[in-house]
C-alpha cells in the first residue's frame, strides 16, 4: 500500500460543498475521497474500503439463490417519491447526520440477529418489527418512535410530519424486504414519500465494496 499522504480537499458533493481528508488509498472510494469520517455510537469511525486487494466478499452475503419467498428481488422503485439511492450519496448523508445534522436518521431496518453481524456506521437499528402492528408492535411504541426518534408530532389523532426527519433506510440488501416494510409502513402512516431514501444495495453491496462494516 502507498504510504498515506494527507491533504485536506473541498469536493461537490451530492450538492454540498464538504471538506473531507484524502488519504492516498491504494483503494480509495472514489478518486476524490480516500475516506469518510462518521459518528457511530459516539466514536469515530473511519469509512473506508478494505485495502486488501486480494479480499473477497464476507461468506454470509455470498450467496446467490436465497429461498424466494421471503427473500425475493425487490424493484428499484418501491414507491412514488421515495428516492433509491447507492453508496455515495448513503455517505454523504452518513458524513452530514454525523456532523450534527439532526434532520436526517439513518436506519437499519433489520432485526437484531442479522445486526450482530455488522451494520453499516453511523446507522442506528430499528427492526421492521418496532414498526409494524402485524408483526407485533403495539400502537404506544409505534407512536413513540414517531414523535421521539423521527420529529413528527400528534395533533388530535392526526400525525404533522412537516418537522420529520429525513430517513435513510436499508437493511440486507435488493433480496431483502425489512427496509421496504418499514418503508410502507411509514407511508401508511402518511410519512411524506420524498423524506425516505431507500439504500437498495444494503449490506450486500456493502460488503462487495469492501466497505468498513462495525459490530
Amino acid at each position: 500500500m502507498h504510504s498515506r499522504l494527507y491533504s485536506i480537499l473541498l469536493v461537490f458533493l451530492a450538492g454540498t460543498f464538504m471538506p473531507l481528508q484524502v488519504i492516498a488509498y491504494e483503494t480509495a472510494i472514489t478518486k476524490e475521497i480516500g475516506s469518510v469520517d462518521v459518528t457511530h455510537n459516539g466514536q469515530k469511525v473511519t469509512i473506508m474500503r478494505n485495502q486488501d486487494t486480494e479480499n473477497t466478499v464476507d461468506p454470509a452475503y455470498a450467496k446467490t439463490s436465497r429461498k424466494c419467498p421471503p427473500f425475493c428481488i425487490q424493484p428499484v422503485k418501491l414507491a412514488e417519491g421515495v428516492e433509491t439511492i447507492a453508496e455515495l450519496e448513503m455517505l454523504d448523508y452518513l458524513q452530514r447526520s454525523s456532523a450534527g445534522d439532526q434532520t436526517i436518521l439513518v436506519i437499519d431496518s433489520r432485526t437484531p440477529d442479522w445486526v450482530r453481524n455488522g451494520t453499516i456506521p453511523g446507522s442506528i437499528n430499528l427492526p421492521w418489527t418496532e414498526l409494524k402492528q402485524g408483526a407485533g408492535a403495539d400502537p404506544f411504541t409505534i407512536a413513540d418512535i414517531l414523535e421521539k426518534k423521527f420529529g413528527a408530532q400528534s395533533l388530535e389523532g392526526l400525525w404533522d410530519f412537516s418537522n420529520a426527519k429525513t430517513l435513510v433506510l436499508f437493511c440486507n440488501g435488493m433480496w431483502c424486504g425489512q427496509s421496504p416494510n418499514n418503508i410502507r409502513t411509514l407511508l401508511k402512516f402518511g410519512y411524506p414519500a420524498h423524506k425516505l431514501k431507500w439504500y437498495r444495495g444494503g449490506m450486500q453491496n456493502w460488503h462487495i465494496l469492501g466497505l468498513t462494516v462495525v459490530k
